[in-house]
């Protein structure tokens, strides 16, 4: 955060430079006045790096979802391969055994300050791979600070020739100092854990100016009227998108193309502040009870979609355990030591199309509560913590469960316990798992139900391929995965004895 907040206060002091000076003399700012002094070259890659700096190149780093992380070395300049010129921008993806990490991803970031980018409405690049290959996520603006105006673009399909790919910019008017360059996430080609590597290339990288891209359409929640019942203290993440209409490139004339905008791209507004307010990124807080609907705007259009919450107030926390502690191994409660590292979407997933899982932890004050929305049909969820618990002499897991949406009793909610093999380790090819599921018939909308099952009653196949009943000497995942139940509150997951 150095850097930010050195850049910010260079601004601060200059902006009160001009406005003592101007004061002093009486008079208006004139038009000639430059606010930036930030380069506006678009320039990234043309045979070699455009101004980045000396270190630019930030690969994604190890974290508790992916502890392996990304391969350090998957960028190079290739001097062999190009589009134009004489070298291009090599990414090597590697094989998903390979210890040094099982995927490339990573960012270009401009070492110093940022660019002024408000002269372009794309980034473009042309881009081959040595085999047929989807990229899983390519754009800009991130740059492992507030990535305040990150775009991207999913699921980019790459084949062995060359060929011309555009990402819209939302709204040019806010990048006129962007550090990040590009970023990137490709995983390797098969089933997870056993996928193989390959070779992409990107060359003629930079913003430019194509006059063609038209016809704006944001979304925010994916063009969805959504309605929440919800309390004080709640929150929710915004998630917007812009379609534009490119006529150049792979797209050709008339194509439309989407890609997620970062929240700080759309202007939002709440009908009662005094109920729900927003943050510029985009940070639904609930603070009133009552009704308020939120809206955005992106770039003076209105965007489709929007957010109707109705706060019924403060809120009734889960009924507190009173089980002997020493009969209790918590994984999650405020009543009982739990594990360490906690966390609680170390996994998440979608069926394709369907909005991402949105994860929250609700602080009331005196407990904290699990939050999962959009978990809908397919859609799951795992939480995971340091280690492996041996839950072997426990009779049962305890959760209590809320259900804060509308649901039909024979919708369901799977629940699932994944354990890290003989070995111990996770993704050590040996991992087993079951599932068991709880129909709609046994919960209540808008009330806590606790939930007791057998630690040997998770004998259903999962979606991860685990053929049933976990190895209960070292549990290290519990997961959920909607049935038609979508939104849930979750508290109190620990093992007990009776």
């Amino acid at each position: 955060m150095k850097n930010i907040k050195l850049t910010n206060l260079i601004i601060a002091l200059l902006l009160g430079f001009i406005f003592t000076v101007s004061s002093s003399c009486e008079r208006g700012l004139s038009d000639d006045i430059d606010f930036a002094t930030f380069s506006t070259n678009g320039d990234i890659f043309i045979d070699s790096p455009i101004g980045l700096g000396t270190f630019f190149y930030f690969p994604f780093a190890p974290d508790a979802s992916n502890p392996v992380g990304s391969k350090l070395d998957a960028f190079s300049v290739d001097q062999s391969e190009s589009y134009a010129g004489s070298a291009s921008i090599r990414f090597d993806v590697p094989n998903a055994n390979d210890p040094n990490g099982n995927f490339a991803g990573g960012i270009f970031r401009i070492d110093g300050v940022g660019r002024n980018l408000t002269g372009y409405d794309a980034l473009t690049f042309w881009a081959k791979a040595s085999q047929g290959a989807t990229i899983a996520q390519i754009g800009f603006g991130e740059d492992f600070f507030e990535n305040k105006y990150k775009v991207l673009r999913e699921n980019l399909d790459l084949s062995t020739n060359w060929q011309k790919y555009i990402i819209p910019i939302p709204d040019p008017s806010k990048l006129f100092h962007e550090r990040g360059m590009l970023t990137y996430a490709a995983a390797p080609i098969g089933a997870e854990g056993t996928g193989l590597g390959y070779t992409f290339w990107i060359d003629e990288l930079k913003f430019e100016k194509l006059g063609t891209v038209a016809q704006p359409q944001p979304a925010i929640f994916g063009g969805e009227d959504r309605v929440e019942q919800t309390f004080i203290g709640s929150s929710f993440t915004i998630t917007g998108t812009q379609t534009f209409n490119t006529v150049s490139g792979l797209f050709g004339s008339g194509i439309n193309e989407t890609v997620s905008a970062a929240p700080s791209y759309f202007t939002f507004n709440s009908t009662d502040v005094d109920v729900a307010r927003v943050t510029e990124l985009g940070v639904v807080s609930i603070v009133g009870s009552g009704t308020a609907e939120i809206t955005a705007i992106l770039g003076g259009v209105k965007a489709k979609g929007s957010l109707t919450v109705e706060s019924i107030g403060t809120f009734d926390p889960a009924p507190t355990p009173d089980r002997d502690a020493n009969d209790v191994i918590s994984v999650f409660s405020d009543a009982y030591s739990s594990v360490n590292d906690l966390n609680i979407g170390i996994f998440s997933g979608q069926p394709f199309g369907a909005p991402a899982v949105e994860i929250g932890l609700i602080d009331t004050g005196s407990d904290q509560i699990i939050d999962y929305k959009d978990l809908g049909t397919g859609g799951f969820v795992g939480i995971g913590w340091q280690g492996s618990l041996d839950v072997s002499t426990q009779t049962n897991i305890h959760l209590d469960i809320l259900v804060s949406g509308s649901f039909v009793p024979s919708n369901a909610l799977t629940i699932e316990i994944i354990d890290f093999g003989t070995d111990d380790s996770d993704g050590g090819g040996d991992d087993t798992g079951g599932g068991i599921n709880i129909l709609g018939s046994q919960l209540t909308e808008g009330t806590w139900v606790g939930i007791d099952i057998p630690v040997n009653g998770f004998t259903l196949p999962t979606g991860g391929g685990f053929a049933g009943s976990p190895n209960l000497n070292n549990v290290a995942r519990v997961v959920f995965v909607g049935a038609g139940i979508s939104n849930i509150l979750v508290d109190n997951i620990y093992f007990y004895r009776e």
